[in-house]
C-alpha cells in the first residue's frame, strides 16, 4: 500500500473510454490517484489548468485536430514543471522521437509489461534512474549545460551524455525505457548534426565539450552497439 503523504496526482488522455477505464486501477496501485480523465486535447487542457497534477499520461495518437504531441508540446508550456508521459500503441522511432521532442519525459508502448509503466512513473518523478549492478552510478537527465547545445534536441544531448560516459546502445535503451532501434535513430541524428562518423568521435566531442567526465570509460565507450 501507498502511503498517503508519497501519493501523487494525475490525469490521463485517451481518446478510447475502455482504456482509461483500465489504466485508472493500476495507477492507483503505483501511488497516483488519477484526478481526472480526457477523451480529447483541449478537454485535458482544461483539466490541467483546473486541477494543476503531478503528472499527465496521454496517447500519442487522438481524435481531433490537436494530436498527441501537440498537446504535450502545449501542457508543457502552459505547465513547465508537469511530468508528462505518453503511452501509446505507436512505438516506431518517428512516434518516439515526436513524443520526447515534444517535452515527454519518459514514452511507454502500451504492449509494455505493468511494471514497466510502474518503473517509468517512479523514475519521471526521481528524475533518475538506477541500475541494479551498480548502486553508487546515479544516470542524470540531461544537464542545463546540455540543453543549450546547438542543434541537439534535450533527448539526443541526454543520450549523447550517456554514450560519452561509457554506456552501450543496449544499456542506453535498458537507461531510458526506450528501444535499441530508438537509440540508433538518436544517435545517427547526432552524428551528422555533430560532424562526427562515430560513437568515438561523438564521445570526444562531448569530452572536448563539457558535457562528460574524463572519467569516462574510454573502454566502454567504444563498445558497440547491443
Amino acid at each position: 500500500m501507498i502511503a498517503p503523504d508519497t501519493r501523487r496526482s494525475g490525469i490521463i488522455l485517451d481518446s478510447h473510454p475502455l482504456w482509461l477505464d483500465a489504466l485508472e486501477p493500476f495507477l492507483l496501485e503505483s501511488g497516483i490517484d488519477v484526478v481526472a480523465r480526457a477523451t480529447s486535447p483541449d478537454q485535458a487542457l482544461e483539466l490541467l489548468a483546473e486541477h494543476k497534477p503531478d503528472l499527465f499520461i496521454t496517447e500519442l495518437r487522438l481524435n481531433g485536430k490537436m494530436g498527441g504531441a501537440a498537446c504535450v508540446r502545449e501542457a508543457m508550456r502552459r505547465f513547465p514543471t508537469l511530468n508528462v508521459i505518453v503511452l501509446s500503441g505507436y512505438d516506431d522511432p518517428i512516434s518516439i522521437e515526436e513524443a520526447l521532442s515534444a517535452g515527454a519525459a519518459a514514452f511507454v508502448s502500451k504492449s509494455a509489461r505493468p511494471d514497466d509503466l510502474a518503473s517509468a512513473v517512479r523514475q519521471v518523478f526521481a528524475h533518475s534512474v538506477y541500475l541494479a549492478n551498480r548502486p553508487q552510478r546515479r544516470v542524470r537527465r540531461a544537464s542545463r549545460q546540455s540543453d543549450r547545445l546547438p542543434g541537439l534536441t534535450r533527448r539526443e544531448a541526454e543520450i549523447l551524455e550517456l554514450v560519452a560516459e561509457g554506456y552501450s546502445n543496449g544499456r542506453v535503451a535498458k537507461m531510458l525505457w526506450v528501444t535499441d532501434q530508438t537509440v540508433k535513430f538518436h544517435l545517427s541524428n547526432i552524428y551528422r548534426k555533430l560532424g562526427v562518423t562515430n560513437r568515438t568521435e561523438a564521445t570526444h566531442w562531448a569530452l572536448t565539450n563539457g558535457l562528460a567526465s574524463e572519467e569516462t570509460d574510454q573502454s566502454a565507450a567504444s563498445e558497440g552497439a547491443r
